[in-house]
Order: C-alpha cells, then structure tokens, then sequence
C-alpha cells in the first residue's frame, strides 16, 4: 500500500488539497515591503499590559508599511476559554485604537479567524504530511508515554518521541488499519527528519543569528481530538493568511527548529520572526515578569479606572520598543508616534523593564499638549463610568470648565498638574461652588497664619483693590499697593535685602488670597482663577473667614 492510501485511510473525508487551499487563500497584493502581522490570543481573560504591548509591536510594524494586522484566535484550548472572551479582545484593541484589519467579528477574505473553526485546513495540511510520509498515526497510550518518560528518565536521557523510542513510526498499512477498526485513539506525529547533533541556524529580527539543535523528536501535529497544538496549526494559519512577520514571546524561541522544520515539510516558505522579550517588573531585589494575578498595575482596568489617557500607554510602549523613540518625540512633541519608523533592530535584547512611574510621567506631557476642549471631552468620557456626580457638574458647567482646564495651557510650557483623568477633580474642585461649599475644607495657609491679620489682607483689598475689570498688569499693581499698604514688601528682592524692615513679602499677600478663594497654596494662575470665579464668589468665599 502507498502512503496515499495511509492518508485516505487516516482522513477518508477530506477531499481538498494543498492546491486547492493555496487558490483559496492567494498571496496579497500588498505594496513592496508592506508587513502582514497577527496578534493571536487566547479567550481566556481581559487583556493585560504585557499582551497588549506584544499587540502594539506588530499593529505598529503593519500600520507603518501599509500592511495588514490579524487579529486571530487560538482556542484550541477550551477549558480556559471564558464567556464573551473574543469579544472582550477586541474591545480590549478596540478602546486603545488599535487598527484591526481583518478579525473573528469583522471577518476577511483568509479567514475563518479562530482555530477550532480551521479545522478543516489543518486536516487538508495533515493529510498531505502523510500521503509525503512526513506524518503518521500513533497509537501509544498515555500509559505506554509514561513509561517511555520513565526510562529515559533513568537513563538521563532527552525526553521526547523519538528514535528507538518512536514505537509507532514504522507500523505498517496493515498494522494501522487494525488499530483503526478497532477504533483506538490516535494522535498524528511528524516523522522528524532531524538530527540533534547538528545545528539548526536562523536569523531572528530582533535577537540576530540564532543556533539551536535540529529538532528530532516526532512531535503530535493533531491530537486524538482532531484539534492541533500550536505549532501545527499556526504553520498552516500564517501560511494561509499570508504572514511575513511572526512575532510572539521568547519563550517559543528554543522551539523554533520544530517550527522550521514544519515549514519546510509542508513545502511552505517560513515568515521572518520576531520573538519579545516579556514585560519585567522589579520586586524588591530581584526581576520578574510582569504579573496579572501579583501586580494591579498589569491590568488593562487599572489605566481605565485612573484614565490615563490610551495614548499616553501607547506612547510609553513606543519608548520601550524602540530606544531611540523617545529622543525623536521630543524633538517632535505635535508628532504622533506613527510619524516615527520603528524597527525590529532597535528593540532591546533584554527584556523591558516595566515602569509605573514612566507611564505617568509621559501621560502628564501628554495631556498638557491637549487643548482644553480635548481634555473636557475626554475628561467628560471617564467621569461618566466612574464619577457621575462630577460628570453632571461638568456637563452643567461646560464651558466654564474648558475655561477652567485652559489656565496656563496655552502658553510655550503649560502646566501639568495631573497625569490622569481621576486627578483632575482633586486639583479643580476648588473653582465649582456646588463643592466648594459641601468639602471638608482644609485651608493650607503659610507664613501668614493669625486670624485677625488674614481677615484684615481680605477685606482691605476686597474694599479698597479689587476690580474685576483689571487687566493683568493692573492687577498686579494694585496688589503690591495692597502690600506697602499693610507693611509687606512690595517685591521679593527688597524683603530679602531688609527682611527686618517689612511683616513680608507681595509672595504673602498673594498667599493669603489664594488659600482663601481656592484653600490651596499651590494652583494655577491666580488672576485667571478670580476671572472665573467672579466677583460674587469671591466675596462670598471671603465672607467664610
């Protein structure tokens, strides 16, 4: 018998081949150069920071050439999978502006774009491995697996399915078929060309030459269930869907001569690789990977709940996938990070480690280069998932709000004083009347502290000083009248010459009237807050004193 026969025995069914999956599923017409990448999760949770990173890289990479990014899932294994979990994917890409060209919703013309609806392709594949003698049956048992581990345990030999150990590589036509009709469990293993005592040498785009040992052993293609194990079925997968770029975690790196060596027995060119270094974190003295059950900060939750803006995170893994990404933006601060060309060269070759503190960091720069409208619009956005009281206060007071968040913005360096949506009530809470007159509030005066001398600054300017129509310079003016009225020194430089000559300084006064209206000795521009504020409230805010 041929192993045509052995083929048609295994797999009766299927009547497709590798031709007719290859007009099925044609190469692109893409430009010169353009990437076709996927990102292909599990559905077994929300995502997290470290897969959400590993999605940045090839979204980026396709984005930038004009190219295509895949979303694709791999469900092979059920157990895990929870309710809704496709979905919650793609929100998860959806709400960080990822953009998704072809997807399990959506669709696409290499679909279907989940795995255990590809199985049809994998058995076509599988059943061309045989009729070329590159695949078998194997009906060892889970016992008879147990005691081949056992002995070569003993022995201290390499574990795996192979050479002598390889009990069902050889069986006959014959042998096979009575196991078939017998109805025993098989599962579907290469027959590995490999010798482990050469090497397997390949280039990875962002580790260079790599040399590993050939893979010998005769890993299971399809599994008794029908379904393939990763390596399998994303040979067939990126072929089909026309990958060129493969990127995934490191951890798959020691397996890539296995991998190889399935490209090269289907008859497929193999896709140029990238493997990621994971997301590290620092515990105490030691590094460890970035966790979703030991870190809070892991969760893609924790960034909606604080509302640092997607942005920010996308631009903080544009500073840890390519190092010199974050000199160029800013050299180019009105850029966005898809001006930049990124490459596979410039990534770490050790794993990045994650900073918390990075992130706020850039998410402050980030939204004090957003006009005010923006960050109203986007603050509005946050405020209604997660504090409606203050979404109504806004929404009522809208445009007094832009007002209230474009103090000191637009000017050569604006303010930052918060680095998330969740702090932004803390810092202007002070300017609404409805919470100003319900906090508990805690006014933070300075040098300044006796009673009688804070109510005596407040009523002397507000009878004899303050003008809502002054314009800054005159405001001014009038303040440091106010001062030399009531023994302070009228500017900084003559109270630290003759400190004993003066109560303090025009710095004293100001303080006053800034904790008095606001309670806080740190805020923006004082005269821009009074403008707002308004005559009215000012005096009233005066009168709690």
């Amino acid at each position: 018998m041929t192993n045509k026969d052995l083929a048609d025995l295994l797999y009766p069914n299927i009547t497709k081949t590798i031709d007719d999956l290859e007009k099925m599923y044609p190469q692109r017409d893409l430009p010169n150069g353009a990437e076709v990448c996927r990102f292909a999760p599990s559905p077994t949770g929300r995502m997290h920071m470290g897969n959400l990173y590993a999605s940045f890289v090839p979204e980026v990479m396709a984005k930038q050439t004009d190219g295509v990014f895949i979303l694709r899932i791999e469900d092979t294994d059920n157990k895990r999978a929870i309710e809704n979990g496709i979905q919650l994917i793609i929100d998860d890409l959806e709400n960080y502006n990822y953009i998704i060209n072809e997807d399990p919703i959506d669709g696409g013309n290499y679909g279907p774009y989940i795995q255990t609806e590809r199985k049809e392709i994998y058995h076509i594949v599988a059943k061309y491995l045989v009729s070329i003698s590159r695949a078998y049956p194997c009906f060892c048992s889970e016992d008879d697996l147990a005691d081949m581990r056992e002995q070569q345990e003993k022995r201290k030999e390499r574990i795996g399915y192979y050479g002598h150990y390889a009990k069902c590589r050889n069986l006959s036509y014959d042998e096979v078929k009575k196991h078939i009709e017998n109805g025993d469990k098989w599962v579907l293993r290469l027959k590995s060309m490999g010798d482990f005592n050469k090497k397997r040498v390949f280039k990875d785009l962002v580790k260079g030459t790599i040399e590993l040992p050939e893979n010998d052993i005769d890993q299971v293609l399809i599994k008794s269930d029908g379904i393939p194990p990763y390596a399998f079925a994303h040979v067939c997968d990126d072929h089909f869907m026309r990958v060129t770029t493969v990127t995934r975690d490191d951890s798959y790196i020691s397996s890539v001569p296995y991998h190889l060596e399935l490209w090269d027995a289907c008859g497929f060119k193999a896709p140029k690789f990238a493997h990621l270094l994971p997301l590290n974190i620092k515990d105490g003295n030691t590094i460890r990977k970035l966790s979703k059950r030991k870190d809070p900060e892991a969760a893609v939750s924790f960034y909606h709940e604080k509302g640092i803006p997607v942005e920010a995170i996308k631009l903080y893994f544009a500073t840890i996938m390519n190092s010199n990404f974050e000199g160029w933006y800013l050299q180019n601060p009105d850029k966005s990070y898809r001006d930049f060309k990124f490459s596979f060269n410039k990534m770490s070759k050790s794993g990045p480690i994650f900073d918390l503190e990075k992130i706020i960091n850039i998410s402050k720069n980030y939204l004090s280069r957003l006009s005010a409208k923006e960050v109203y619009d986007n603050l509005l956005v946050w405020a209604d998932k997660f504090d409606k009281d203050f979404a109504s206060l806004i929404k009522k007071y809208k445009d007094y709000t832009i007002n209230i968040l474009n103090i000191e913005r637009e000017q050569k360096k604006p303010r930052k004083d918060f680095s998330c949506y969740s702090e932004i009530k803390s810092h202007i809470w002070y300017m609404y009347e409805e919470l100003f007159n319900t906090e508990n509030k805690n006014y933070e005066w300075q040098n300044i502290t006796n009673k009688d001398e804070i109510k005596n600054i407040l009523e002397s300017y507000i009878n004899k000083y303050y003008n809502a129509s002054d314009d800054k310079d005159v405001w001014f003016e009038k303040m440091k009248l106010l001062a030399e009225e009531l023994g302070y020194a009228a500017n900084v430089k003559d109270y630290k010459n003759n400190q004993e000559a003066y109560k303090g300084s025009i710095v004293d006064i100001s303080m006053v009237i800034r904790v008095a209206l606001t309670t806080k000795s740190m805020t923006p521009d004082l005269y821009e807050i009074m403008k707002l504020l308004g005559t009215d409230e000012i005096k009233k805010r005066i009168r709690l004193l």
